[in-house]
């Protein structure tokens, strides 16, 4: 009943969807004065004592990572990174929902498709039982980046795990195991790894692959010029700190610093020296960003350097990749064909000739298409659709880690006129009218389990432990009524008024935009948010848009607050903690970044 409540009223106050495009609605707040309302009580304050400004205190954050980045004491480290989500959680730009598991339908014909807890799907030795040699799927819709070093989405991970190999990679039983690598070695500090590579690698076209590929590609990726969004991930490598020091003017200080990778002269060795001992340096070996790529390929259709990616913006000569299969066909928004890449070194396992791929931003037609036998794969399925898919040996249900979260823009004109530590008690105030129950049980229906901390429960604490140790609220359903009232009286104690009956007063009126992507239950739980805001008085518009443009608005900070979530590229805390430093490719919040 409190729900079917909320939705009339936000049917009542905000239901129309913003229409897709580059700019979010106005935002409308009025400041609350300081002297409102008395100070709240203890429990009520939010913020702790030793606060970090997310705009303008953000150098406290990044120093903290790069502590941690260079601790060699487990134990130590271990505290360092709970310190370092004390501090994200404390500004209440991220508001954790759930921890992710991932569904799919896959045909019973359908074998040898596996998988990993980062949301990788690999489909490399997939086998067809029904006679046909082309694999027909759906992963999402039009991709954002198909060059592994630009990409930084799940489905185009997935892209590129199918169409490039790295040094590592994940078998069936989800262990890494040695790609395009035939052994290595590791110094006894820990501090070099010395990599020897199969014998007659070669490129789709043909052409020798060698250790000076990864030579290349990887101090591509690191330079700013490239602007890969996950550059960072080379922070354990000598050299990276020097590659990207920028003077005050936004200046390379060292321009012609490299990283301290080599090749031997016959192209079979790669050595790689690090700054400090690094347990999942492997795992980074086993991920997209260190794939190598073809630098003529990617020179011939960038000669000026302004565009990095064009390489592989359309299938073609220019589109030269290392694994199992190549692009061939690309209908922008409709379809994708991949043909299998003679070249490859264990083509001979690959037995499928041929992946279709359907790109579509409507699940109803996927799971059409799907059910009529159109796709032989199809990575989700439609809310409405998920309970009577239980039981149904073609439905799969897999354990990730991940969180979905809310993202705030730290920038948004929603906080013009207040201080960082009344935005901070806004945006936690924010996260405390969410029913997180009623989302992963009317909408995920997948046994997500609500979330009360960023970093997901099951992560390593790289101590042979689990990091969690505590939900920063209570996020289960019986706490639901006592958190709205805690974030009301929270909203009070900065100036906004409600009435007797919890609804905000129109005397301090708070509106913002949700940016969330398209298709469906993304939408669904934008929706469902909407009227927990509306209950207690809030504004809410939700702006739906097509996956890449939302991507690209998201990073760009064009937005109030949007739709996340991030799913964890290897097994440490630090993968989901240093994507927040001002520097970083998907610091989507914008921390460290005062706006102009």
């Amino acid at each position: 009943m409190k729900k079917l409540t909320a939705l009339l009223l936000a049917l009542v106050m905000c239901f129309g969807l913003v229409a897709c495009g580059g700019q979010t609605a106005s935002t409308e707040t009025t400041a609350p004065a300081a002297e409102a309302t008395e100070p709240a009580a203890q429990e009520t304050e939010a913020v702790e004592s030793n606060f970090v400004d997310p705009v303008n205190g953000w150098d406290t954050y990044d120093a903290l990572i790069e502590q941690i980045r260079t601790c060699t004491d487990p134990v130590e480290r271990v505290d360092l990174m709970h310190q370092a989500e004390d501090i994200l959680m404390d500004t209440g730009a991220l508001l954790p929902l759930y921890f992710y598991t991932d569904i799919y339908l896959q045909k019973d014909y359908l074998t040898n498709v596996y998988w990993t807890p980062f949301g990788y799907k690999y489909f490399m030795f997939a086998e067809l039982g029904n006679g046909s040699d082309t694999l027909r799927m759906y992963l999402a819709s039009e991709p954002d980046k198909l060059d592994p070093a630009l990409n930084s989405t799940v489905d185009g991970a997935i892209l590129a795990i199918n169409s490039f190999a790295g040094l590592f990679t994940y078998d069936a039983d989800q262990k890494q195991i040695p790609d395009l690598a035939e052994s290595y070695t590791v110094s006894d500090d820990g501090l070099t790894y010395t990599f020897t590579l199969k014998d007659d690698l070669k490129w789709s076209n043909g052409d020798t692959l060698d250790a000076s590929d990864f030579v290349y590609s990887w101090n591509r990726a690191v330079d700013p010029a490239t602007a890969s969004d996950y550059a960072y991930m080379f922070a354990p490598i000598k050299g990276y700190a020097e590659m990207t020091e920028m003077d005050a003017d936004g200046n390379l200080v060292n321009p012609d610093a490299t990283l301290a990778v080599t090749a031997s002269e016959d192209g079979k060795t790669l050595t790689v020296e690090l700054t400090t001992p690094t347990a999942y340096f492997l795992d980074l070996c086993a991920f997209p960003t260190y794939f190598p790529v073809y630098q003529e390929a990617v020179e011939a259709a960038d000669p000026e350097g302004n565009n990095p990616g064009a390489w592989a913006l359309d299938p073609g000569e220019n589109f030269v990749c290392s694994g199992a299969y190549v692009l061939t066909e690309w209908n922008h928004n409709s379809s994708m064909v991949y043909e299998k890449n003679p070249y490859y070194h264990r083509a001979d396992e690959v037995t499928i000739e041929r992946q279709e791929l359907m790109l579509s931003s409507d699940e109803t037609a996927v799971f059409a298409a799907y059910n009529d036998g159109s796709l032989d794969f199809s990575d989700g399925v439609p809310t409405a659709e998920i309970a009577g898919l239980e039981g149904n040996p073609e439905y799969h249900v897999i354990g990730t880690l991940g969180t979905y979260y809310v993202s705030f823009n730290v920038n948004s004109p929603m906080f013009d006129g207040m201080s960082a530590e009344d935005a901070a008690t806004l945006r936690k105030a924010l996260a405390l009218f969410i029913d997180r129950d009623y989302i992963v049980t009317n909408i995920g229906q997948a046994d997500q389990v609500p979330a009360g901390s960023f970093i997901p429960a099951g992560c390593s604490d790289g101590n042979g432990g689990e990091f969690k140790n505590k939900d920063y609220f209570d996020p289960s359903y019986e706490a639901f009524e006592d958190n709205v009232a805690k974030g009301i009286e929270m909203m009070e104690s900065i100036g906004f008024k409600f009435d007797e009956n919890g609804m905000l007063s129109s005397e301090t009126p708070l509106s913002f935009t949700y940016l969330v992507n398209t298709p469906g239950s993304n939408v669904d739980v934008a929706v469902a948010i909407q009227s927990d805001m509306a209950a207690v008085g809030i504004n809410m518009e939700v702006s739906p848009m097509e996956w890449n443009v939302f991507l690209n608005d998201r990073k760009n900070g064009n937005y109030d607050v949007a739709r996340n979530g991030w799913l964890m590229d290897y097994n440490d805390p630090l993968n989901m903690l240093e994507m927040w430093t001002s520097d970083s490719g998907n610091n989507d919040c914008q921390f460290g970044r005062p706006q102009a």
